[in-house]
């Protein structure tokens, strides 16, 4: 903010001079700014601003009360001096290109801003306003001497110095300022970049995070634009894909010891494994001395382009603790005839051309003041000739293996020229400005240019596109590099993969994993995460007060999966579908019901057939002893017409075992209760038959029999069962038994079951069955002690009593009973009655018939008699 006041006050006391100064009759120069700098004259000139000078050996005093000293530089920085030999060497080789801007000649005023705002805002003062002590036009209006500014380099630099020339709409491209609070176009509406903005950079970054999962990261950043910014979007990029910062510290500016031994601290105490970096080298070097110092290792360090092609840290020192840094890096070129070019420049005597007197001092260790030969402190320095040759030197200038920051201000200079280019191809009376005028290049005005160099479009020899979108904005595209050991025990950078971002692909990242060097014991990518991935068949529950990606693993209920890793939820399954045991997919429930193969449909369809065998056997016996007395008592019609009724109810059962079909559940329900209705009424008559035959046997009761004769006994028997039949009928035609999947019982499983349709029918059938049941237990209990030795009345007082019991306890049993269990209570039933009847009345008989015949003759039956009377 006080850079902004500054800025103005400084503006409004140039406004109040320069009214002061219009009496005077001329337009004087306000102030002289020391600079050190390159320039060449042309006829048209481009203004550049380079950190060629890094560090302020005596800081002036701001007092505000006498005009602060010029500050002095050192600590001379060769790459940054090579970044502004390229801008040389540019508009050198437009100068000799014929097709590009022919006829007119560019020159160049190039400022060293010494890494400090003040001094980058005194050079883009001087550039814009020029350095003539006096102007003769009385307004002080007119172009400015440079048609546009290449830089400033930083980010804070370009924001101030950009918010006072997007007044002008003097066109300024940087190449390498990235904070992306620069994409503003209406706080910069004349600020270009050729490096892609701090945006572009954090979702490469994400998703490089994004490839190898690593989701838990440290961000450390510097307490500056570039760094706040930076770490702004990188928390917000991590928010959006879900993805979260361990720990999040700022970098002093003051190199304090206890905030970096704080910094370490967090580093150490933190699980993750994964540290993000957005500061320039000379911020981050007492960070990574202390984690030296402390023998911090195990983390996977992600450089921002700001440091990741630093030569500060690929010294063997650093190499254990950052070898296998990945980084982002700006795109390398190769720029044809540029080495030779540097190792051409000479120094001369052109106060202008300073900073190459600088250089070469530097350089060679020599000095061009001859008089105290440049002591320096004890040592002398000998003296510069100017033809020392630079082919013998060995330093970052020469170096052109890695243009980075070089090629951007090569594609800056370019974009310039193309932009003037086609301004200069306009044609009068179909030119873009009001009136379909043209720009005057004798006159030009910055905004003019600002225009096309927004529609610049050109290619360069390297095969790169160079175009602005919208916001000033280049191409994203950018390098992944990795720092590997080299053979010395230093680092080399090696390229490991692409990020280019288009506006149709989106970020693309291509990278090759095998070419990738791990600085751990596993050779493998790290783990960074604060949970360990829920597999498919759980989701994901946050632990209370900790970021998201800190969370349990809890299982999938049953009846819910997840098929996918980190699941937030489980889905549940349709509703003839159930999770497989692993919970991770749907699957059919199983179809339930009492089949064939099962083990207890097997045990209950061979208890059935027995039944029916044992039934067809005492039939035989019955039918090959048909005339016998014992066979021949109480009507043997009647027992026949039992065991038949039993065999029906055995063989009734088979119609509750196998799948549910709807003409099964129909007759399995009419079939059993009309043969335990014949059944019950056969018993029923035989009772009646007995008491009746007692009765006659007495002289006030000898005509009972003619009541119940076979006739009768026939028709009691059709009466009492056509009665059930009708039932049957009835609820088969009204609401009849149908197959039924049923998911009440087991959430599991599907239940197929025949539902019975009608409460009502249901219970008539069972009731009606009941009530002949207790009519003929009640008439056999009372006629149980009847003087006959073949009574039958004690045998059919047990069966119904067997009879009762069993479907007395059937009810509950039947309720509680799930699924497939049920319908084995009720044939369990079924057969537990019909055996107690074919039992109790039958086993008696075939005992004497087949064990014990001298028993069934007429002459054994009358002695017992008598012995009974």
């Amino acid at each position: 903010m006080w850079v902004i006041l500054y800025i103005c006050l400084f503006l409004s006391c140039n406004y109040i001079f320069v009214a002061v100064m219009a009496t005077s009759g001329t337009c004087k120069l306000q102030g002289h700014f020391t600079l050190n700098g390159m320039y060449q004259d042309g006829d048209l000139l481009i203004g550049g601003l380079f950190e060629i000078q890094r560090y302020l050996k005596v800081l002036p005093e701001l007092s505000f009360r006498t005009e602060p000293k010029q500050p002095r530089c050192e600590l001379f920085y060769m790459t940054s001096f090579q970044q502004a030999l390229t801008m040389v060497f540019a508009i050198s080789e437009i100068n000799n290109n014929p097709s590009l801007l022919p006829n007119i000649t560019l020159g160049y005023q190039i400022y060293d801003n010494c890494l400090r705002l003040g001094v980058a805002f005194r050079g883009a003062t001087a550039l814009v306003s020029g350095t003539d002590e006096t102007v003769s036009d009385l307004n002080c209006k007119g172009p400015p001497p440079v048609i546009g500014i290449i830089g400033d380099p930083g980010s804070t630099h370009s924001i101030a110095i950009s918010s006072v020339l997007g007044l002008f709409r003097l066109p300024m491209i940087s190449y390498y300022a990235t904070c992306s609070c620069l994409s503003n176009r209406k706080k910069y509406p004349s600020f270009f970049r050729t490096i892609p903005s701090d945006a572009f950079q954090v979702r490469a970054m994400v998703q490089i995070l994004k490839h190898f999962g690593w989701t838990w990261v440290g961000l450390i950043f510097s307490d500056n634009d570039y760094g706040i910014y930076a770490a702004q979007s990188f928390h917000q990029e991590m928010q959006l894909f879900g993805y979260c910062v361990a720990f999040s510290e700022i970098l002093p500016n003051d190199n304090n010891p206890i905030d970096i031994q704080h910094i370490t601290g967090v580093i150490q105490s933190s699980t993750a494994r994964v540290i993000v970096v957005f500061s320039a080298s000379s911020l981050l070097i007492p960070l990574i001395n202390e984690v030296v110092l402390q023998n911090i290792t195990g983390r996977q360090w992600i450089a921002s382009e700001a440091w990741t092609t630093s030569p500060v840290f690929r010294t063997p020192r650093f190499q254990p603790f950052l070898g296998g840094t990945m980084g982002i890096a700006i795109r390398r070129g190769d720029i044809q005839g540029l080495h030779d070019f540097l190792l051409c420049i000479r120094p001369n005597n052109d106060q202008r051309n300073d900073i190459v007197r600088i250089f070469w001092e530097n350089i060679f260790g020599c000095s061009f003041e001859t008089e105290s030969k440049g002591t320096d402190g004890e040592q002398v320095k000998k003296v510069c000739t100017g033809q020392e040759d630079l082919s013998t030197t060995n330093t970052p200038y020469t170096d052109v293996s890695g243009l980075r920051a070089s090629y951007n201000v090569y594609k800056a200079v370019y974009a310039l020229a193309h932009a003037l280019h086609d301004l200069m191809q306009c044609e009068d009376g179909r030119g873009p400005f009001s009136g379909n005028r043209c720009a005057d290049i004798t006159n030009l005005k910055p905004w003019q240019l600002v225009h096309y160099l927004q529609k610049v479009n050109f290619t360069t020899g390297f095969g790169d596109h160079v175009s602005f979108d919208e916001n000033g904005d280049a191409l994203a595209i950018y390098d992944v590099l990795n720092w590997q050991p080299n053979s010395d025990g230093s680092i080399k950078l090696h390229k490991v993969g692409v990020v280019n971002e288009g506006a149709a692909t989106g970020m693309v990242l291509t990278l090759n994993e095998d070419a990738f060097y791990w600085n751990f014991e596993t050779t493998k990518p790290p783990q960074s995460v604060c949970s360990e991935s829920c597999p498919p068949g759980t989701r994901r529950a946050t632990r209370k007060g900790l970021p998201v990606c800190c969370f349990d693993c809890l299982p999938c209920g049953d009846g819910e999966i997840s098929n996918t890793t980190d699941a937030i939820e489980c889905t549940t399954c349709p509703d003839e579908f159930w999770s497989n045991p692993d919970k991770d997919q749907c699957v059919p429930k199983e179809i339930e019901f009492l089949s064939y193969e099962d083990p207890l449909g097997i045990s209950l369809t061979t208890a059935s057939l027995l039944g029916t065998f044992i039934c067809a056997l005492v039939m035989i016996v019955f039918a090959l002893h048909r005339n016998t007395p014992i066979v021949r008592a109480n009507n043997s019609e009647l027992s026949f017409l039992l065991l038949l009724s039993l065999k029906l109810c055995f063989l009734c059962v088979l119609l509750f075992i196998g799948q549910p079909q709807l003409w099964t559940c129909q007759l399995r329900h009419a079939v059993f209760g009309i043969s335990f209705v014949l059944c019950i009424s056969s018993i029923l008559v035989k009772t009646m038959v007995v008491i009746a035959v007692f009765k006659s046997s007495r002289p006030e009761g000898k005509g009972a029999m003619k009541w119940f004769g076979a006739a009768q006994q026939r028709c009691t028997v059709l009466v009492l069962t056509a009665l059930q039949v009708v039932i049957c009928a009835v609820w088969l035609s009204t609401a009849s038994p149908t197959p039924h999947k049923n998911n009440q019982y087991t959430r599991s499983k599907i239940v197929y079951e025949c539902a019975i349709g009608s409460v009502a029918g249901f219970s008539m059938l069972l009731g009606y069955i009941g009530l002949l049941a207790a009519v003929s237990f009640l008439l056999a209990f009372l006629s149980r002690n009847l003087p006959d030795n073949f009574n039958e009345a004690k045998f059919i007082t047990f069966s119904m009593l067997i009879f009762c019991a069993v479907w007395i306890a059937f009810v509950p049993a039947y309720v509680s009973s799930p699924g497939k269990y049920a319908v084995a209570v009720e044939i369990f039933a079924i057969l537990a009655s019909s055996f107690g009847l074919l039992v109790a009345i039958f086993a008696p008989k075939c005992y004497i018939i087949l064990l014990h015949p001298e028993k069934n003759t007429k002459k054994a039956i009358m002695r017992r008699e008598a012995q009974n009377k």
